[in-house]
């Protein structure tokens, strides 16, 4: 376990948009009453089923939800539309997913005093990605003007965790002193908003820190990174299909399959005890009992899910101090959601506090980092 590596940055971009429950509910019932009354005869005859209405309570109560933040507000609550009506820009322009990326990042680099200059290596690590190639990461390194190299990678709910340990392996193999590590959640295209058990769950946000060797920190507020730790276990549980191949298979590529969904129930049975078990062996691994963390930065899926992990890990309910939720204002925004709870809630920890920055989400993949205050 190497400690000579440190989060010394870290940058929150929220979108000007919001998207309340009660905004999303009138839309979608509009939308279900709509597609009932086009579909009256084969609903009464059985051949298809009347779609339900939904609720703001029931969001909040099945979620925690209040409210999204959405990159492009205009078409995702027009019922015939139901997405985002986002124009698309031409090849010398700047990708959506970029410009986004982009304000994090220098949010980041500034928290941490760093500049371009200072940079080795991007990694864009995030859910979904605009496009195959040339990699985001690399559009970024050189709108920033950031020698070295780029790359992507996606790991679902977990990308930003699984970006940060690449970036801790190789600052301490030596092969960089500093990594800036983005995750522009650019996700409100793949939400299905006809969906009335999914279309409340995500929010559009870019979060990004910077990993850097302890011997070149230059600000007051880093974090010394003890280890990372990780683990994947396949499952069909939570599944988006999009992708290339449908033009060969000759299927919708905008199908409901080919958008987000999941077995919701079935997620938090296996989720939450693989999670608490990872985090406990992980705290383990430095002598810490659970009791030792000073604060919980956990992935922002499910309120209900971040009780569970943490009633199975400290015996008790956490408080919001200790284990703070932001999904009640910006929803799940797959991999960002723990560092968006660690860029709002970091500020106060002490020296030699203790914290644990955790995702978890699709595949299944979990990601760890335990930090110490410096």
């Amino acid at each position: 376990m190497n400690s000579s590596v440190v989060l010394s940055g870290v940058g929150l971009w929220t979108p000007p948009n919001k998207i309340t429950n009660e905004e999303l509910v009138e839309s979608y019932n509009a939308w279900a009453d709509a597609y009932n009354a086009e579909h009256d005869a084969d609903i009464a005859a059985g051949k298809l089923d009347a779609k339900p209405h939904s609720s703001a309570e029931f969001i909040e109560k099945a979620s925690g939800i209040k409210s999204r933040y959405i990159y492009c507000k205009d078409g995702a609550l027009d019922i015939q539309r139901m997405r985002p009506a986002i124009p698309e820009r031409g090849e010398n322009e700047m990708s959506n997913q970029a410009e986004i990326a982009i304000e994090a990042a220098k949010l980041a680099l500034a928290d941490a005093n760093k500049t371009a200059a200072d940079v080795d290596a991007v990694i864009v690590s995030c859910a979904y990605t605009q496009r195959a190639y040339p990699a985001i990461a690399i559009e970024v390194q050189e709108a920033l003007g950031i020698e070295g190299f780029g790359f992507d990678m996606l790991v679902a709910c977990s990308a930003a965790t699984f970006g940060m340990h690449r970036a801790w392996e190789m600052i301490a193999s030596g092969n960089a002193k500093c990594v800036l590590v983005i995750n522009p959640e650019l996700v409100s295209p793949q939400i299905n908003y006809t969906d009335r058990d999914s279309h409340f769950i995500f929010g559009d946000v870019a979060t990004a820190t910077v990993l850097e060797s302890a011997d070149t920190v230059s600000t007051d507020s880093a974090f010394d990174i003890l280890s990372t730790k990780a683990k994947t276990v396949f499952s069909n549980n939570i599944r988006s299909n999009f992708g290339y191949i449908s033009r060969a298979n000759d299927a919708d590529p905008f199908g409901p399959d080919k958008l987000f969904h999941q077995a919701g129930r079935k997620v938090f049975k296996e989720v939450c005890p693989m999670a608490a078990d990872h985090i406990g062996a992980h705290l383990a691994a430095h002598g810490y009992e659970p009791e030792h963390v000073n604060r919980w930065w956990l992935h922002q899926a499910n309120i209900n899910m971040n009780t569970l992990i943490c009633k199975r890990l400290l015996g008790r309910e956490a408080s919001q101090q200790e284990a703070p939720i932001v999904l009640d204002e910006y929803a799940n925004t797959a991999s960002a959601g723990s560092v968006i709870a660690f860029a709002l809630h970091h500020q106060d920890l002490q020296p030699g506090d203790v914290g644990v920055i955790c995702s978890f989400g699709a595949g299944y993949s979990i990601g760890s980092l335990v930090v110490k205050k410096r």
